[in-house]
């Protein structure tokens, strides 16, 4: 579909077409990338998250489909009509603050990263879908926030050990290491970020993040110990700890 530039559907209706050598030619160049360990989402340049159909690079982590119960677990803090400020730090390509800024019109996102790289990828994604009530603000982490306070802050941020075989397995040879990897234990970046996170968050307001399978004991006290109640933590589709979230008194 990728080579030729169809539809699935004109596949079944062409199937017994001849293929023009230089469809051809694309298609083994594209083979011989993915038979080489090159990710899919980085060869067609392009991966769905949440019904937006994003643009994606190599500067960016790639979406995927675990990431989407952030999303929910964070629209349903929010109402449909509410004007709420939300902050997604480590936005990567944009996934996860442009599907809540698509879901919540009303709502204000800032989508801050550290990556130059990354920012230009995800303004390029809000700029082709149309969404507009987004912004973005390069930064680590709560510092590209200045003084502005959020009711919600959401991030996935890299949480893999450094170290860990995974790193060199797989898709993840491909994607940009620092999206990846945090520490000797994997949670140099989340202790930062609910560290940081209550000094930019209004009275009552949530943070949710995404963290390891077997991550979710560590991550609870960290909350804890930082302060947040109503800490838990909510399961993926195969009932393994995914995204952990914690509320502010203050």
């Amino acid at each position: 579909m990728y080579a030729l530039g169809v539809e699935r559907a004109w596949l079944y209706a062409h199937g017994d077409d001849l293929v023009d050598v230089a469809a051809a030619d694309r298609f083994r160049v594209l083979i011989a990338r993915r038979a080489a360990g090159e990710p899919f989402a980085y060869i067609t340049g392009q991966r769905e998250f949440f019904s937006l159909d994003l643009a994606v690079t190599p500067a960016v982590l790639i979406p995927r489909p675990e990431t989407e119960l952030l999303v929910e677990l964070a629209l349903a803090k929010i109402a449909q009509d509410e004007r709420v400020d939300i902050a997604d730090l480590g936005t990567g390509s944009g996934a996860i603050a442009l599907a809540l800024a698509q879901a919540r019109p009303n709502a204000r996102l800032r989508a801050t990263d550290a990556s130059a790289a990354a920012l230009q990828v995800a303004r390029d994604n809000a700029e082709r879908l149309g969404i507009r009530n987004i912004e973005f603000a390069q930064g680590d982490w709560c510092a590209a926030l200045d003084d502005a306070r959020f009711d919600l802050i959401v991030s996935n941020p890299p949480y893999i050990a450094v170290g860990d075989a995974h790193l060199a397995q797989g898709d993840l040879r491909f994607e940009p290491a620092a999206a990846l990897a945090s520490g000797a234990d994997g949670l140099d970046a989340i202790r930062t970020i609910s560290r940081d996170a209550p000094m930019h968050l209004k009275p009552g307001g949530w943070l949710l993040f995404e963290h390891g399978y077997d991550q979710g004991a560590a991550v609870r006290a960290l909350l804890q110990q930082n302060g947040y109640v109503e800490v838990s933590t909510a399961l993926d589709l195969e009932q393994r700890d995914r995204v952990s979230s914690g509320r502010v008194r203050h």
